[in-house]
């Protein structure tokens, strides 16, 4: 919206799915591109390319900005072969590079190339850069670490748990409270997302406070092979260890609802569901892994867990229980300052904006090298 407002025509490339019909909402235009994230196939990957090429060609953008993968890899060689600009915005890296073996060596040796055709690579937090160098997939002057995509501070407004009223400038908002303690995870229901020790975890907590809840939002059926299948999670919930809510487009009226967001992923860019807690004003539990530990301050608007390890997470989640509303509620808050003064959506926005302002000036075209 706002590259809208400043008079940027903005097109989005992309599979159709649910959130097509929105993109169009905006004023953006937007064209479906079929494309198969999980498979390894060269042949459709180079169909995809050549896609690509032709609809840069056709377009002539200012700018292009990749995301996942595959469009950071055949997408940047696309943009390459027809002159055009264009930055791959690294968000995490993905069940290939996590899980290892010749899939990995494949991804790896891909991204070698399409970085050819690159001066610029983002990434969202310091640690992903850093591998990326020591892999010898980017340089040290190609690297840029944006910190995260943003949050929107003004939509993912403060609320006080203790009077279920959203705080801002933009008014208030009355939310449903409850006296049952309630944690929250909310992602892709992935094993890499640490859903199993946070069902652990909850196992033994519920041993002691018989009624706190765990809940658990996000997509099932993911297209990964971290994939939580439907019968496992269809066990957890018929055991009472959890309550499954399904998805949500709107995850504000979940995040009120709940005294703690937890997240006990392995790895991240910069997970955006721990920004919008954060920006609510709970408290955080996550892991002190990539991408989750630089939006806790651990003992200050949340806590750090390690990777992998359900007793620890447990631990922190009974301290988390038996603090007091108030200190629970001085979390939030220093959690919401952190997010306003490092992570909000705006500061973003000004590094694209700034971007794409030097990106027309008539600079010549990246060819590979």
């Amino acid at each position: 919206m706002s590259l809208m407002e400043e008079g940027y025509r903005v097109v989005a490339i992309a599979p159709p799915d649910d959130s097509s019909d929105k993109i169009l909402e905006m004023g953006c235009g937007y064209i479906p591109l079929a494309m198969d994230n999980r498979g390894a196939n060269p042949f459709r990957d180079a169909l995809l390319t050549w896609r690509l090429r032709s609809l840069y060609k056709s377009l002539q953008p200012a700018m292009i900005w990749h995301y996942t993968i595959k469009p950071s890899i055949y997408g940047s060689i696309a943009a390459g072969l027809v002159g055009l600009r264009s930055i791959p915005v690294i968000t995490g890296l993905g069940f290939a590079l996590m899980h290892g073996g010749w899939l990995a060596k494949m991804v790896k040796l891909l991204y070698r190339v399409a970085f050819r055709f690159v001066d610029e690579i983002w990434f969202l937090n310091a640690d992903d850069r850093q591998l990326f160098i020591d892999e010898g997939l980017v340089t040290h002057g190609q690297g840029e670490v944006l910190r995260s995509e943003g949050v929107n501070t003004s939509h993912f407004l403060r609320v006080l748990p203790s009077s279920g009223i959203a705080v801002g400038r933009f008014g208030f908002q009355t939310v449903a409270s409850s006296s049952t303690f309630a944690f929250l995870l909310i992602g892709r229901m992935l094993w890499d997302k640490g859903v199993g020790e946070y069902v652990d975890a909850a196992r033994e907590i519920r041993r002691e406070f018989p009624d706190c809840e765990f809940r658990l939002l996000g997509f099932l059926d993911v297209p990964s092979r971290s994939a939580i299948s439907r019968d496992q999670m269809s066990s957890w919930v018929t055991e009472g260890v959890i309550k499954y809510l399904g998805s949500v487009e709107d995850v504000r009226q979940h995040i009120a609802a709940a005294d703690c967001v937890v997240l006990p992923s392995y790895r991240e860019g910069t997970p955006r569901t721990l920004l919008e807690a954060a920006s609510m004003g709970r408290p955080i539990i996550t892991t002190d892994a990539v991408g989750c530990r630089q939006v806790v301050d651990d003992g200050i608007n949340g806590y750090l867990v390690k990777v992998r390890d359900a007793g620890d997470l447990a631990a922190k989640m009974r301290t988390m229980l038996c603090a007091s509303a108030a200190e629970r509620e001085l979390m939030g808050r220093k959690g919401r300052e952190k997010i306003e003064r490092e992570f909000d959506e705006k500061i973003v926005i000004k590094i694209y904006l700034s971007y794409l302002g030097d990106a027309t000036k008539c600079l010549p075209p990246k060819t590979a090298r």
